[in-house]
């Protein structure tokens, strides 16, 4: 596919999760980690604006002097940002407005890659810009989820929503033979920076769940008292639980009769027991796993077993292209989609690290720090934006995201 239809199909599915939604839902941001919507929409643009067009088409007229300041997120060298907590302060510019910058980048974004002779390096960024739009897009998921299913009113965010069973295959614990591995990106094909650098690991042998943690499972962990129990949690977490008077994960609401709730991007529904747990920080993941005597993969395990289990099923398994919207066991291990498996990885740099040189050098490497690593891509992410290499990354309290758990244990 040319970089022409590859832009368009890409700004295309923005706009197909925008159609659900009122004028009103675009400019809400309830805490810090969410951003409003039309800042997603109003940054992607801006991306492109930045990095393509101004400094490579000379034909080019900026669409609004003061709309860098405005979608700028954390490029500290790309000039100065507007407050991330403030984002939602801002009424103007208008949904409408920022659907017009859209518009105005990419009409100039069809008439430059239609003209070609585009570099190799341009090239490069271009494709970075499809993946982080992609990124975008899953994060506009979380938000809009995060402002719809706090609302008392659990408004729907799309009613064309499907009901389909869970496809539950017998549970094994999947073994891994002690060796030395090869993890990292290498190869042709776009990755980012912080997947670079193919080199080997030592595994000791080890064992890996064959399913992913479900709802009813975790049920049980409640009923159990885990929530009360301080001995199953890391102090910090334990500290977190007692602060938020944490006791289910997030969207859940236990109902007169003990049944539990959840809102999910179909609305308010009755947990199903079968379908992957999701919503969960990585200290309740950790919490779990202790209590079910097992533990969490480090991100080294998650790769070398799905590499081994798992190849080639991309086609299978639950990404938004599916539209599903929720998480639902389909088979072959479910280590791509559905949720993003917390590891026990802390998200460092990998052997010879290098950030690419200019702006675009502070996308991944000034984050490693004081997060945990996640693998695998959710029912929120595109299936041509996953890989097995690929590492997300959040801080550990956090759960708004489409988050679940994969356990491992020694042998």
């Amino acid at each position: 596919m040319s970089l022409l239809e590859t832009y368009k199909q890409v700004r295309s599915h923005t706009e197909y999760l925008c159609e659900p939604l009122e004028i009103e839902d675009f400019v809400v941001q309830p805490v810090l980690d969410v951003s409003p919507l039309k800042w997603h929409l109003g940054h992607t643009t801006w991306f492109f604006e930045t990095f393509v067009l101004k400094p490579n088409d000379h034909n080019y007229k900026e669409f609004h002097p003061k709309y860098p300041y405005l979608f700028n997120s954390y490029y500290v060298s790309a000039g100065d940002r507007w407050e991330r907590a403030s984002r939602g302060q801002l009424t103007r510019p208008t949904v409408k407005e920022i659907f017009d910058y859209r518009k105005y980048v990419d009409q100039a974004m069809h008439q430059f890659l239609s003209d070609g002779n585009i570099s190799e390096e341009l090239k490069n960024v271009i494709i970075l810009g499809f993946n982080h739009e992609q990124q975008h897009q899953e994060l506009f998921l979380y938000d809009i989820k995060r402002i719809l299913g706090d609302n008392p009113l659990y408004p729907s965010y799309r009613e064309d929503l499907k009901e389909t069973k869970a496809i539950n295959e017998k549970f094994e614990w999947l073994k891994m033979d002690e060796g030395i591995y090869d993890i990292g990106f290498d190869g042709a094909g776009f990755h980012f920076d912080n997947e670079r650098g193919k080199h080997k690991v030592f595994l000791h042998e080890f064992q890996i769940a064959s399913a992913l943690v479900t709802n009813g499972e975790f049920i049980e962990f409640i009923k159990d008292g885990a929530y009360r129990d301080p001995m199953l949690w890391l102090s910090e977490g334990w500290d977190w639980v007692q602060k938020n008077e944490v006791n289910a994960p997030r969207y859940w609401h236990q109902e007169d009769g003990g049944e539990w709730w959840n809102y999910t991007l179909g609305g308010y529904r009755k947990v199903s027991d079968d379908d992957p747990l999701c919503h969960i920080s990585y200290y309740e993941a950790d919490a779990f796993a202790r209590w079910k005597n097992g533990r969490l993969p480090t991100e080294q395990e998650w790769e070398v077993a799905c590499n081994m289990y798992s190849p080639n099923v991309l086609l299978k398994t639950n990404f938004v292209d599916n539209r599903q919207f929720k998480p639902i066991q389909t088979s072959d291990y479910d280590f791509f989609g559905n949720v993003w498996e917390w590891t026990a990885s802390a998200y460092t740099a990998y052997p010879y690290y290098r950030p690419p040189k200019g702006a675009l050098g502070e996308y991944n490497g000034k984050f490693m720090v004081n997060q945990m690593v996640l693998r695998g891509g959710s029912f929120g992410t595109s299936r041509n934006h996953i890989r097995s290499t690929y590492r997300n990354f959040f801080h550990p309290h956090l759960r708004w995201m489409f988050s679940g758990i994969r356990l491992a244990k020694h042998i």
